[in-house]
């Protein structure tokens, strides 16, 4: 057993290696070094300092800890006598009074004209509500500026590459964190309250994030993404959205619209032609608990963004802009539909999450069938 023991000891200079490397990561969508956006660039000037500060005083410190470690070891003659006290020097305990002070000085001084310059946001603005819930995220464009809401969205945040974005975050339930880290910080979403933050994506890409503060039972699995478009492809975006969801001529998307209104209709709503009135006539009172499905195929995301809606084509591991809209993500979807507590941890049905409706697997051929003209 102790021979066991020792063996394990001799692994812990590993440890600080193992960790190194798991730093390493080749893809980090979350990677809050790599701002691609003026405000996260604002916040890296902010950090990168900082931790520059703080690796030079901790390699000192430890250089210090080390040296006087060395310096009064036990060695064989030592007569256990006290070394030399420095207690009372005057300029020792001024210095490492002093030192100290101004380096937070100068770091809370360089911190609050960061927040200031955040909270900057200029005039003109396109604004956007972002309402986090139990476990996803919905967004609400007011296009024209006159109070009403003309797009409704979820999980996918849309907008034009090169322009700012001013959100105004709330919830619908619990406290829940805005956070997409290429482009800001984080944000809370709390319920009654609106809190705006700016973002701005340098270029047309995605850029997902994390709810970052614990909510519940589907915390970790409640992602989002900004999907930021060329100016062009926004306004197709933009004017898109505004339409209502067309009636399907094919005859198995034709019988998922009618399982949609049966199994479905009570809680998502799909708006009709004209993009005003609800095309089932049934889910208007309760769709604020789940998210509007009339344009579900123009996404690239569904189930609060754990899954891609599209396969990845290139297989590099992320679904881009050019790959949505190719090939349907038949077998997650499917899945979903089948059984979404067993992909996703729900509380009981009748709270909060979509509950199992034991579809069959025509129903669920016909939703799928439904929901992929649903563009």
């Amino acid at each position: 057993m102790a021979g066991r023991t020792y063996r394990r000891w001799r692994l812990a200079p590993l440890a600080p290696l193992v960790l190194a490397l798991a730093a390493c990561a080749d893809k980090a969508p979350l990677d809050t070094l790599e701002p691609q956006g003026p405000e996260a660039q604002t916040i890296d000037k902010l950090v990168d300092p900082v931790f520059a500060i703080a690796g030079v005083v901790f390699v000192l410190v430890q250089l210090g800890v080390l040296a006087v470690a060395w310096k009064y070891r036990k060695r064989k003659d030592d007569d256990d006598s006290l070394p030399p006290q420095i207690h009372g020097s005057i300029k020792l305990e001024l210095g490492w009074t002093i030192l100290p002070a101004l380096l937070l000085a100068g770091v809370g001084g360089a911190s609050v004209l960061t927040i200031l310059d955040l909270d900057d946001r200029p005039a003109g603005a396109q604004e956007v509500t972002v309402i986090g819930q139990q476990w996803w995220w919905e967004y609400r464009y007011d296009v024209d500026g006159d109070g009403e809401d003309d797009i409704v969205t979820a999980n996918d945040l849309v907008i034009p590459a090169g322009e700012p974005i001013t959100l105004s975050i709330t919830s619908r339930d619990v406290i829940h964190s805005f956070w997409i880290p290429a482009l800001n910080g984080k944000r809370d979403a709390v319920p009654g309250r609106e809190h705006p933050l700016l973002i701005q994506a340098d270029e047309p890409g995605v850029y997902r994030g994390q709810c970052t503060e614990f909510c519940g039972l589907s915390h970790g699995f409640m992602g989002m993404r900004v999907v930021a478009l060329a100016p062009a492809d926004y306004d197709e975006w933009e004017a898109n959205q505004q339409e209502g969801a067309a009636v399907p001529d094919d005859e198995l998307a034709a019988a998922g619209m009618e399982q949609f209104r049966t199994t479905c209709s009570q809680c998502h709503l799909v708006q009709g032609e004209g993009g005003n009135e609800d095309l089932f006539e049934g889910a208007a009172l309760v769709s604020g608990a789940a998210p509007n499905l009339t344009h579900f195929a123009s996404r690239g995301v569904f189930a609060g963004a754990i899954f891609d809606l599209w396969v990845d084509q290139d297989g590099n591991g992320e679904v881009d802009l050019a790959e949505r809209g190719e090939q349907l993500n038949v077998s997650a979807l499917e899945a979903w539909l089948r059984n979404p507590p067993a992909e996703k941890p729900m509380y009981p049905q009748g709270s909060r999450g979509m509950p199992n409706l034991n579809l069959t697997d025509e129903q669920i051929d016909a939703l799928v069938a439904y929901l992929e003209t649903l563009e």
